[in-house]
């Protein structure tokens, strides 16, 4: 009993040791994780992204300063219907001031609209649609992470310069991959290539055969996978059966995770190139946070997914402490843009207008097995995409939020 009435006087004196006049709706600041728990998407997100907003939390060092956080998740089903249902329950009844994560980005782009309607924030770590700083920016919501533009720039750019000019397209068919498609198109036309085909496949799919079969028959130099997580996994291990990179061709997995290459092993995976925002083993303080994670989340590392996670609760708690209110949602993003980012993970950064994180990223190719020294010791960096170069212009999006000069 001593000890329960010691915790309870600790967080007593901690909320009055808070700022003096913050104002937090409902006394509480509440992070709704709005992720894929049960699906192709777990991996690399699900309750490692949960795990994330709680280190961020936590080492933000929230209940010293009097900022009382409370964080929820839900499991949007990689369905549009489900994750706006949980959004307006989450904004209207359970009280949430910002949701974060949300891998899918045909949830996503529905899940930005109820936000600007109500008012609240919105931090993307899990969607990569491009379109969320595009043609369906919002003043309520932060793409952090990566984007269809970032990968297609990243990925498609240095495969073509290096001689794979022709493109077959294996397209997961919903929001997200359209516009890697898109965009990695626009980029293979750009550099003078060709495209030869696309097919698209269900979401979760389990059989990649007749697309696969497909792709092999156009001779394409390269089969651009625009899915990602499950059906990734699963369409570079058909391929490998089905002998086609054996038969001349070549997989660009245009959205790769760490997690996806442990899932296929190095035999596999060895030689995919591919584009990510932040890997566990870059750094000493990355390989600290991954060791945390890991420890955590039954030894499966972290993510860039994860680490987006950790950086925007991180930037979002830092602009809920200066702004001293929670309420007005659109005022919060204002000052996180307004507010120069700087994270353990991510490092210096900014927000552009059109709402897109700003950082560095990094082309990688899996490692041969021989050459792995480590668990999951997979990536070897090929080149740093600076900031200013890794992102879409802001000028070339359409987003209503950019004043035209």
């Amino acid at each position: 009993m001593k000890t329960l009435r010691s915790l309870g006087l600790a967080a007593i004196l901690a909320l009055a040791a808070g700022p003096a006049h913050a104002q937090w709706s409902d006394g509480t600041i509440k992070i709704g994780v709005l992720t894929d728990m049960s699906s192709l998407y777990t991996d690399l997100s699900g309750a490692g992204s949960v795990l994330a907003a709680r280190f961020a939390v936590e080492d933000f060092g929230a209940a010293a300063k009097g900022m009382k956080v409370e964080i929820v998740n839900a499991d949007h089903q990689n369905k549009a219907d489900v994750g706006s249902t949980i959004a307006r329950q989450w904004y209207d009844v359970d009280k949430v001031d910002v949701i974060v994560d949300t891998p899918n980005s045909g949830v996503a782009l529905a899940v930005t609209e109820i936000t600007r309607e109500k008012n609240k924030v919105f931090l993307v770590s899990g969607a990569a649609s491009s379109a969320l700083t595009g043609a369906k920016c919002s003043a309520n919501t932060v793409h952090w992470t990566y984007d269809t533009w970032a990968l297609a720039n990243g990925t498609g750019r240095a495969i073509v310069r290096t001689g794979g000019d022709t493109w077959y397209f294996l397209t997961a068919d919903y929001a997200f991959g359209h516009q890697l498609e898109a965009d990695t198109e626009n980029v293979v036309k750009e550099m003078n290539g060709k495209v030869l085909g696309k097919v698209r496949h269900p979401l979760n799919s389990s059989d990649f055969s007749s697309f696969l079969l497909q792709a092999q028959a156009s001779k394409a130099k390269i089969i651009g996978l625009a899915n990602a997580g499950g059906d990734t996994v699963n369409s570079i291990k058909q391929a490998a059966e089905f002998g086609i990179v054996a038969g001349g061709q070549n997989l660009a997995g245009l959205l790769v995770f760490i997690t996806d290459v442990h899932s296929l092993g190095l035999k596999t995976a060895q030689g995919l190139i591919f584009t990510e925002a932040w890997y566990w083993d870059a750094n000493d303080t990355n390989r600290a946070f991954a060791a945390r994670f890991s420890a955590a989340n039954k030894g499966i590392h972290p993510t860039m997914i994860h680490a987006g996670v950790y950086s925007a609760v991180t930037h979002y708690l830092k602009s809920l402490e200066a702004l001293k209110n929670d309420a007005d949602g659109k005022a919060v993003v204002e000052r996180m843009k307004a507010t120069p980012t700087d994270d353990r993970l991510f490092g210096k950064g900014t927000i552009r207008a059109d709402g897109r994180k700003i950082h560095d990223m990094y082309l990688f190719e899996v490692k041969k097995p021989e050459e792995s020294k480590k668990p999951w010791d997979y990536y070897k960096l090929r080149a740093t995409i600076p900031a200013a170069e890794a992102f879409r212009p802001i000028d070339k999006g359409d987003c209503p939020l950019v004043k035209k000069g």
